[in-house]
């Protein structure tokens, strides 16, 4: 009965982490969703910023200090280890959906693009930042990043096992491609409010803080050959010259 209820449980973590990524592509790009970044809650302005900056912070806090092997540590004295990265996966989606809920619109136009090409080049850009997030999990290993290979072992009643550490695709060029489609899906708007552009400032430096801490933590796990992988790859940016 056990091993059932730690599939569903993964599974059902998966489905809530999938509306949050779909709700979060009509978020930014004020598309589709009803309330968006530029459509939310009508507040004050000093209002608006603390509010927007509290919920971003909510985000940034339950996804950095959750993946810190410290926390996960402690974490899994009282969670079942198969269900640790479904937990974590299931609250960072909440967090998201909370942001969703309670943003409050900041309106003012920072630009607007009228120019036709202008805004296909914007929106193209916008599509390939979330593609290449998407793509990027599937480069690594989707099922084991969101949790379904864990709770699936675990359902089978197979010991977990680690997966090595493979550079394909992407991978070659930056160290971090879901992030760098993050950043370029962010920013890609032919119309720039000031509350989308409180939330890529934020998410991007959010993004560029928590990836320290995710390289310190992969230099303390696989040593040399991580540190070798730092030297020949870019972190964000896919300059050639480092590219072997």
């Amino acid at each position: 009965m056990k091993r059932y209820l730690t599939i569903i449980y993964g599974a059902a973590s998966y489905l809530v982490f999938l509306v949050a990524f779909g709700y979060a592509i009509g978020f930014v790009g004020d598309v589709v969703v009803p309330r968006t970044v530029d459509h939310a809650i009508a507040a004050p302005i000093g209002q608006a910023v603390v509010v927007n900056l509290v919920l971003l912070g909510v985000f940034a806090v339950q996804h950095s200090v959750m993946a810190r092997q410290g926390f996960k540590r402690w974490w899994t004295r009282f969670v079942p280890p198969s269900i640790e990265r479904s937990t974590y996966v299931l609250l960072a989606s909440v967090a998201l959906l909370l942001l969703y809920w309670q943003w409050r619109t900041m309106p003012a136009v920072i630009w607007d693009v009228r120019q036709p090409a202008g805004r296909v080049a914007l929106w193209a850009l916008f599509w390939l930042g979330w593609a290449t997030v998407l793509t990027s999990t599937f480069m690594i290993n989707h099922f084991e990043l969101f949790g379904l290979r864990q709770v699936y072992l675990a359902w089978r009643g197979k010991p977990y096992t680690e997966i090595g550490f493979q550079a394909h695709l992407l991978y070659r060029w930056v160290r971090h491609p879901i992030m760098l489609g993050f950043v370029v899906a962010f920013w890609a708007t032919p119309m720039m409010t000031a509350g989308h552009l409180l939330f890529a400032i934020g998410a991007t430096g959010y993004i560029l803080v928590a990836l320290q801490f995710e390289e310190r933590d992969l230099l303390a796990a696989l040593g040399d050959q991580y540190r070798d992988y730092r030297r020949e790859v870019s972190m964000l940016l896919p300059w050639p010259h480092r590219h072997t």
